[in-house]
């Protein structure tokens, strides 16, 4: 966890952002009207389960929606460069985005085997990215990635340079996928679901060095992840997604202390440390000895079929008539925190976390 400058303005300033699909069976409106600040220095976690909008939400930022998609854009995404210029990500002209991807605006994803060029050497892979924006030579380029491999802790830098993916253990070419969006020293790189194909030792190392180079560099980052115990470790403000939308955002202290937001709970409670917490302070007709994960009744609804007023309304047990009237507001309710509920728990129990 850093210590972002909260006095600066937003890195990034998201701002009422829409993504809808063209599908067969109808147009698909996977992200919603989604409002987010990532400060300087700051790491925001945005959470939610598969098929909650994360991943559509950091393409769409990043302009990598295939071409084919059909895809429709609406709202903002103003990013501050270095220079302090200020653009918007969601109207700037193609030539120009691909100016700032890979440089100032930088991306890990998933699965490096899909994602890195399996005929290229990762050497050669992260130099094309120096030679594109740093202007580097050949030779100067080859050094460069060379020197961000051992940034990035891979044993043998010199030798692994000529290597092509295939030949690299899973933590490596993760590794290597830092070093490609570090390559440009970025000022906000995106981490989509970075450490999920990784056994759980490995993914703290990977977690650990990305700690290290942000507070190295001094960026910005957003990290997409359906974990929240490693949230509560790495991240210093979190935003949960459910069927498109932000339902609940706060500092990641404030959220861990007091879920406002019913799913909030709910998956706070699918943690081992939290269902004991909760199950000791909020049903004492459970018996002492039983420690059960609590799980989130009902299912996600279709995006094709979206439930009328708040998406969350048929699986919450706080559920009440003006629930499927409307959809509800994302509304402050206190410094950084914001709840889309109208039956929102204000009182709720702190809750316990453990990685």
């Amino acid at each position: 966890m850093t210590s972002p400058t909260m006095s600066a303005a937003p890195r990034l300033e998201v701002s009422g952002l829409s993504t809808s699909f063209a599908t067969d069976a109808g147009r698909i409106q996977s992200v919603a009207d989604v409002s987010f600040a990532i400060y300087p220095g700051e790491t925001l976690a945005l959470v939610g389960e598969s098929g909650s909008g994360k991943s559509v939400t950091s393409l769409t930022l990043m302009g990598l929606h295939a071409r084919t998609s059909q895809a429709q854009v609406t709202g903002q995404a103003w990013f501050v460069q270095r220079d302090g210029r200020k653009v918007d990500l969601l109207a700037m002209p193609e030539a120009e985005k691909r100016t700032l991807r890979g440089n100032e605006l930088a991306m890990i994803f998933q699965e490096p085997m899909t994602s890195l060029n399996p005929v290229l050497t990762v050497g050669e892979q992260i130099a094309e990215s120096a030679r594109l924006h740093l202007k580097m030579d050949r030779s100067t380029a080859l050094a460069h990635a060379r020197r961000m491999l051992e940034l990035v802790e891979i044993p043998a830098a010199a030798q692994r340079v000529h290597e092509y993916p295939h030949q690299l253990s899973g933590g490596m070419r993760q590794r290597v996928m830092i070093a490609l969006a570090m390559a440009c020293n970025p000022t906000l790189l995106i981490a989509d679901e970075p450490t999920t194909a990784l056994d759980v030792t490995i993914q703290a190392q990977i977690l650990a060095l990305m700690g290290r180079l942000q507070k190295e560099t001094g960026m910005s980052m957003l990290f997409v992840t359906h974990n929240l115990g490693v949230v509560a470790q790495y991240a210093d403000a979190v935003a949960v997604m459910y069927a498109g939308r932000i339902v609940e955002s706060a500092r990641v202290h404030d959220l861990f202390a007091r879920p406002e937001h019913p799913y909030t709970r709910g998956l706070l409670a699918c943690l081992p440390g939290v269902a004991r917490r909760q199950a000791q302070a909020t049903d004492h007709a459970i018996a002492a000895g039983r420690r059960k994960l609590v799980a989130i009744p009902g299912q996600v609804s279709s995006p094709l079929a979206p439930p009328p007023g708040c998406a969350f309304a048929p699986r919450c047990t706080r559920q009440q008539a003006d629930c499927t009237h409307a959809m509800p507001a994302l509304e402050a309710t206190g410094p950084r925190r914001m709840v889309r509920c109208l039956h929102r728990e204000e009182h709720a129990e702190p809750a316990e976390v453990s990685a």
